[in-house]
């Protein structure tokens, strides 16, 4: 299950893009759909909380919530967008979805989690698979540059906290408690850097969407499943996320990757089964010597 609950959350993370271009064409800043999606979301989880009478939390926790809001949150918006901006979206992806591989030194270093064989096998197809499929779907045209490369780094390494604060922290909170204090940082953080502008009721729907769905729904989601996959083999299976997206961009917006990226995307599946089936096999060993 815990599996499922990951793959689950990839499928809707995967739908931010495709669906973000209806508010993009309605001229919205995406940095202010950043700022609409942490705050709207953070609504959701507070009330959750509060829904569910989990609303406080251990005055030695809230530094690492905080944290979390500025470094999960508001530092990863502003990283990411910034290695678009400096070497285009196919590198500030290949770079994003470093976060495996700083998931997998991070564990090692503060969850004492082993890296087996199987699991440096299943990092380095997934690496390899997105890779491809922004290079394929990019058309090769990459500008790298230092500052592409300090900043589609830095988003990386962003994105691998939420694993790594997960871990450590669902077990001692619902994650909707974790999230309300975490995303209205996040949201304070980005504000100064938001340009807001006037926003027809599609583009409304959009961010209320993006709030929901992607964020709130897949947070819920992939929380559950951080809770029996480890930060490492969840941070890997989850990276089906750029594949979903690629399928959804295409069926409602036709846009196409070339061939070979969608030959990449088998690597990404195939990461995907090497982790999952490598738990398995390792349950079925320990049983068996029982």
């Amino acid at each position: 299950m815990g599996y499922l609950y990951v793959l689950a959350a990839a499928v809707l993370w995967g739908l931010l893009g495709p669906v973000s271009r209806f508010a993009l064409r309605d001229g919205v800043d995406p940095l202010e759909i950043a700022f609409w999606r942490a705050l709207l979301a953070s609504v959701c989880f507070g009330a959750h909380a509060v829904a569910i009478g989990r609303t406080r939390m251990q005055r030695r926790d809230l530094p690492a919530a905080v944290g979390f809001g500025v470094v999960g949150v508001a530092l990863f918006f502003a990283s990411y967008f910034h290695a678009v901006q400096s070497g285009g979206a196919a590198l500030a992806s290949v770079l994003l979805y470093t976060a495996p591989v700083w998931v997998a030194l991070l564990s090692a270093l503060f969850l004492h989690e082993r890296m087996n064989r199987r699991t440096l096998l299943a990092v380095s197809l997934a690496i390899a698979g997105v890779a491809g499929i922004a290079l394929a779907g990019g058309g090769g045209s990459i500008r790298l540059g230092p500052a592409a490369l300090f900043w589609g780094l830095l988003s990386g390494w962003a994105y691998s906290t939420y694993y790594i604060v997960g871990k450590r922290y669902f077990v001692r909170y619902h994650p909707a408690t974790f999230f309300m204090y975490a995303l209205p940082v996040g949201a304070l953080c980005l504000l100064p850097f938001v340009r807001f502008g006037h926003k027809m009721a599609t583009a409304w729907a959009v961010l209320v969407f993006l709030a929901v769905v992607p964020t709130y729904g897949s947070f819920l989601l992939y929380s559950a499943g951080l809770r029996t996959v480890s930060a490492t083999r969840a941070s890997t299976v989850a990276t089906l996320e750029p594949v979903v997206a690629a399928i959804a961009a295409f069926l409602v917006w036709r846009e196409r990757m070339a061939v070979g990226g969608y030959l990449f995307a088998l690597f990404v599946v195939l990461a995907v089964g090497v982790m999952v089936t490598g738990d398995e096999t390792e349950k079925a060993g320990s049983a068996e010597s029982t």
